[in-house]
């Protein structure tokens, strides 16, 4: 078997998942997450998993890694001794930032601290101009000043952002020869590489943010390499990217920012796939795992993306309170809505759920791990839509009388009501929070949830997308096959790839052909030099994106162009792109009016057809249950008998009628009163509306 299994792991801030795919079947594992050391539960997992499967690690063929390590850096503020180094006058625009209060009527809004403290920002004296000319000269000796400042100050690593340099980088580039002489190269991040774009707050904090997490990054990804040739691993080890492509270490290694979110788009990849297996043009993916939910639309097979995403905001759900980064990322919507978010009452005696959450340690009040505080499992497990003895496929053993004190303590006797009716209550105001903010992203993008499918995943998504899909006006709802480590599975669909960005304004009343042809031949090979590490071989594809607007308007939207190379006649049809972009999202367009694009991006990944659609499968009959449990029905309130039926024992085209509940290791599916659920022809959990 040697070299024909590949296997996926995907750290999350509860659980760290693992994902074994052999020829005819695949292993699953879940482990709670070593903050302390991430690596130790992966290699831990590993050794487990390959031990279940007979296989030596030698038989692994290729190990694909997604992780939030890079993210809760960031979030917790335990990144690297960072310095900002940037064009005299300029040391303060990381802190003004976009110049605008994010909450204009809270007296005691308060902006994210910036990662470099003002005494580590540094300015040389030399000037670009928006076009790429040289003004001013750059002043070595003040380079070199501040490379043996940074130094005696201890600082581990260095962020290099000068004005205009997305257009001309030769500044920068030298800056980085005379740094390196008093700190690795590897640990100088110019903004000329990291975010080549216009936008020069952005680009600063995009660049500071990469050189925050990039020695902890780089610490990380070598010991857990050694891990893994340690326990005789030999396979090439790929990282997940948070616009749902795949790449090499190196490359991580020298942008780790672009892995903040590559859990969640594993997530997404997932659901693309399943969209195309199933048939479904319109589809919300659905993430909920132990510390957030993650929501992101998916249309004709296509998961939204964006350049643009916002980590540690320092007001929930409100956009411009956190730290900016411009990196190609699959549109989502991330909220603290996990299994292990805490619940209390306000002080106006309001149940309130998250965003905080309990995490692998001390976790949940049932977990048994020291936690004393109510979370959504525990409010679960007092609903009984969990069995204590299955949970995480028996290697967490859960305690009710533990979650039901702690639901009582923090909520119920507060608010002079049965325990029960408290842990509805936490779990409907959890819902609500979910349903609430998949509204709100796609309206923003011009969209709506109603008439959707929704696809769910993750440990705690299958217990509440019924009722979500309820709230949200949807009538179906797909938990696929391995749905608690639904993000792994994903890792093992998605294609390796890379993105890269430039800035040229290009008015298309003066439309450029050969200039943006050149721009494009460039890009392109940049982007091939990068792929070809990790696919030699394959066949590529090629998806390019004009960010466009109309003159005088301050931001632009993603239009996807037709493929080149361009002459004079390609006009009409970016015209026809952008105005066709333009009115989905406004639902209108703007006559006489020039039309001119800002930043071009070319993604290059390797050609992964998506699965056929599969033909539904003949009725069957459901097998009896295995048994019944009393439960607290979500749309009703009232206790039920529910039918508790083992997933692997219902055949495709089997429906069950709820309330039920289906069982697996990873998870539990509830069913409640007026929906119907089995599989489909993949062992998929198809479950549907059947009253309203």
């Amino acid at each position: 078997m040697t070299g024909s299994a590949r296997l996926a792991v995907d750290i999350g801030g509860t659980f760290t998942d693992l994902v074994l795919a052999l020829p005819g079947r695949s292993l699953s594992a879940k482990l709670l997450t070593t903050h302390d050391a991430p690596e130790r539960a992966v290699l831990d997992g590993v050794a487990d998993i390959l031990r279940e499967a007979g296989i030596a690690p030698a038989d692994l063929a290729l190990v694909i890694h997604g992780t939030t390590l890079a993210t809760n850096a960031l979030i917790e503020r335990k990144g690297a001794r960072t310095a900002l180094v940037t064009t005299d006058g300029f040391r303060d625009s990381l802190e003004m930032a976009y110049e605008h209060r994010f909450e204009q009527y809270d007296l005691y809004m308060e902006r994210p601290e910036p990662l470099v403290p003002r005494p580590w920002r540094f300015e040389v004296p030399e000037r670009v101009a928006a076009d790429g000319t040289v003004l001013l000269p750059m002043d070595e000796a003040a380079v070199d000043r501040i490379g043996a400042a940074a130094k005696a100050a201890g600082v581990e690593a260095l962020a290099v952002c000068f004005l205009h340099a997305y257009q001309n980088p030769a500044h920068e580039a030298r800056a980085r020869q005379i740094l390196a002489r008093y700190l690795p190269a590897e640990a100088i991040c110019l903004s000329s590489e990291v975010c080549p774009e216009i936008r020069e707050y952005e680009r600063t904090s995009t660049t500071v943010a990469n050189a925050y997490v990039l020695p902890l990054m780089e610490r990380y990804l070598g010991r857990l390499e050694d891990g893994l040739r340690a326990l005789g691993a030999t396979a090439p080890l790929l990282l997940m990217m948070s616009s749902g492509g795949i790449t090499t270490v190196g490359t991580a290694r020298r942008f780790p920012i672009r892995l903040v979110e590559s859990g969640p788009a594993g997530g997404a990849i997932l659901a693309q796939i399943l969209a195309a297996e199933n048939g479904i043009d319109r589809a919300l993916a659905f993430d909920m795992g132990g510390t957030t939910a993650k929501i992101t639309l998916i249309d004709d097979m296509k998961p939204q993306q964006a350049r643009h995403f916002e980590i540690a905001r320092a007001a929930r759900f409100v956009k411009g309170s956190g730290i900016p980064v411009r990196i190609p990322v699959i549109d989502m919507v991330e909220i603290g809505a996990g299994g292990g978010s805490i619940a209390r009452v306000d002080g106006l005696g309001r149940i309130t759920v998250g965003p905080d959450s309990a995490g692998s340690m001390p976790g949940p009040a049932c977990y048994g791990r020291g936690g004393t505080l109510p979370t959504v499992t525990d409010a679960d497990l007092v609903l009984d839509w969990i069995d204590p003895a299955r949970f995480a496929g028996g290697h967490i053993a859960l305690t009710p009388a533990a979650a039901a004190e702690a639901c009582a303590a923090s909520v119920a006797t507060p608010l002079a009501m049965a325990v029960r009716d408290a842990a509805l209550g936490i779990t409907e105001i959890v819902t609500e929070t979910m349903a609430s903010a998949a509204r709100v992203h796609a309206v923003e993008n011009g969209k709506e949830t109603a008439g959707r499918t929704m696809i769910a995943f993750g440990g705690a998504a299958p217990l509440h997308a019924a009722r979500m899909a309820q709230k949200l006006g949807m009538d179906r709802v797909l938990v696929p096959v391995g749905a608690g480590v639904g993000s792994a599975h994903g890792f093992l669909g998605a294609p390796i790839g890379y993105e890269v960005v430039r800035t040229r304004l290009v008015p298309l009343a003066a439309f450029d052909a050969a200039l943006v042809n050149s721009l494009f031949e460039a890009m392109r090979a940049e982007a091939e030099a990068v792929v070809r590490l990790g696919a030699p071989g394959a066949a590529l594809s090629e998806t390019r994106t004009g960010f466009m607007r109309y003159r005088g308007q301050g931001h632009e939207v993603p239009v996807t162009l037709p493929p080149g190379p361009y002459t004079a006649d390609s006009l009409p049809a970016f015209r026809a792109a952008f105005e066709a972009t333009y009115h989905a999202m406004y639902g209108r367009t703007i006559p006489r009016l020039e039309i001119e694009a800002l930043t071009w991006t070319l993604a290059l990944a390797e050609t992964k057809p998506l699965p056929a659609r599969l033909a539904d499968p003949p009725d069957a009959p459901a097998p009896p249950p295995s048994g019944t449990r009393r439960i607290v029905d979500p749309g009703t309130g009232g206790v039920v008998e529910a039918a508790i039926h083992d997933r692997a024992s219902l055949p495709p085209g089997a429906r069950i009628i709820g309330p039920a509940v289906i069982v697996e290791a990873e998870t539990s599916t509830l069913v409640p009163a007026g929906f119907r659920a089995g599989p489909n022809a993949a062992g998929h959990i198809l479950i549907e509306r059947i009253a309203r």
